[in-house]
């Protein structure tokens, strides 16, 4: 009798976590496990802004799927487009661009997010994301070819827009690079002889009245009078209107000569979840508080593509889409995925919330573990121990540690490496949100698959 087939679509948080657990609580002869990731590594996202701000190197957190796991799980270079769960086939496209038909018995959700974008004009060509290792990699080289350009140039005007650089979204992501490549700027005024820190200008805005709310306002507006200080102008209430390659227009009427917008506005589900026309929330699936997705056999969704009850507020409320909650997703469902196979009860998903940690680069940063509200120091030591304590490989561990050691010692570097500096980088360019099947073209696909008996 064959061995049952689990598929887990994403090496995110979830993915990463829930085959880990597989691997440990499953007997090798009690079902084949396959992972599909474009990537052989799990990108430790909350610590991207360092990468950008160079900080850490992007290898420090690209963890090794290959060291980290116990050499049972296949591993399939490449993206999942389509799912039919009808047809219980999952359709992948390899990085060589082949497409291939996984079939599976269950399939376990989790290809996290992209960037979320509006219908404003010159966006999607002139925004830059911080989403993947790509994207921070080249906006790291982006802001510093700014210092060096402005540096040489004669003009006046062009230098002003090299200088204004505009970061949108005051949730964590948009803060922390706004505040790591602020400081970043700051330090590297005394490299370039020609330029005055006064001329450096940065904006973070957000359409929210409030930033980071999740900190609750005490604390929020410890991290606004932060960045203030700092020098970074915060504007709330406000977003982008209009974008050009020189130029930012916001919805309050003002225009700022800018040659970098950084877009960090939140996040939507893969497009992949779009493919298997069920029910979503907010473009989650609408999943059972066991993380099954009702009227598909087999199939679970967590972390960002999955609209998961959240049984401590109650009523409507979902857990929100945070690595927090991701990590402890991808345990449970592996315990769920293990129960469905030994025909025992599934068990529901509930959780305590930790705190949230917010590292504003150098000394400065604010925390709530567990309640207790943190600032300075104290914060940047607990959330620094916090992501940490949480990379999955010793080697991981000490490439950041050795990377924050050396960056307090020796300072910045601003080092450009070149290598995508010919690249268009646009959102689409980095995320591939237009890689994806519809949900008519992958039954189409595999019902052409059944008529041709393959």
């Amino acid at each position: 009798m064959a061995r049952p087939r689990i598929l887990v679509v994403g090496a995110g948080f979830a993915g990463v976590e829930c085959v880990r657990r597989l691997e440990r609580r499953l007997s090798p002869g009690e079902a084949d496990i396959t992972l599909v990731t474009p990537f052989s590594y799990q990108l430790y996202l909350p610590l991207l802004p360092q990468v950008a701000s160079g900080v850490l190197t992007p290898q420090s957190i690209a963890v090794s799927l290959r060291r980290s796991r116990k050499h049972r799980t296949r591993i399939i270079p490449g993206g999942a487009i389509g799912v039919d769960p009808a047809a219980k086939v999952c359709v992948i496209r390899k990085i060589t661009d082949e497409l291939v038909d996984e079939p599976y018995d269950i399939i376990v959700l989790a290809p996290g997010s992209v960037t979320r974008t509006f219908d404003i004009p010159g966006l999607i060509d002139h925004a830059r994301g911080m989403k993947t290792l790509a994207e921070a990699a080249y906006v790291r080289d982006h802001v510093i070819a700014q210092l060096d350009l402005a540096d040489a140039s004669h003009d006046q005007e062009e230098r002003a827009s090299r200088l204004q650089f505009v970061v949108v979204g005051g949730g964590y992501a948009g803060t922390e690079t706004a505040a790591c490549l602020q400081r970043l700027t700051s330090h590297a005024v005394r490299r370039y002889p020609r330029l005055d820190a006064r001329q450096i200008k940065w904006h973070l805005i957000d359409i929210a009245p409030k930033l980071m709310p999740e900190l609750g306002d005490r604390l929020g507006l410890v991290a606004l009078e932060i960045l203030r200080r700092r020098g970074i102008e915060v504007s709330l209430g406000v977003s982008v209107a209009e974008a050009s390659a020189d130029k930012v227009t916001f919805t309050d009427g003002r225009v700022l000569p800018c040659r970098t917008l950084i877009w960090t506005a939140g996040v939507v589900a893969s497009p992949l979840i779009a493919t298997l026309d069920a029910e979503t929330v907010r473009g989650r699936l609408a999943v059972r508080a066991d993380m099954s997705l009702p009227g598909a056999d087999g199939v679970f969704a967590l972390g960002d593509a999955g609209a998961v009850p959240d049984l401590v507020k109650g009523g409507d409320a979902v857990c929100p889409p945070t690595a927090q909650h991701a990590m402890r997703q991808g345990r449970k469902v592996a315990d769920n995925v293990i129960a469905s196979l030994r025909d025992q009860p599934l068990q529901p998903y509930e959780h305590q919330d930790l705190g949230l940690v917010v590292d504003l680069g150098g000394r400065d940063a604010v925390s709530k573990p567990l309640g207790v509200e943190l600032r300075g120091l104290p914060a940047q030591a607990v959330a620094r121990g916090y992501h940490w304590s949480a990379l999955r490989t010793n080697v991981a561990k000490a490439r950041v540690l050795t990377n924050w050691v050396l960056n307090a010692v020796a300072g910045d570097d601003y080092v450009r490496t070149g290598f995508l500096a010919r690249n268009p980088a646009t959102l689409r360019d980095f995320e591939h949100t237009d890689a994806y099947l519809s949900a008519e073209q992958v039954r189409a696909h595999t019902a052409a698959l059944r008529a041709s008996g393959t």
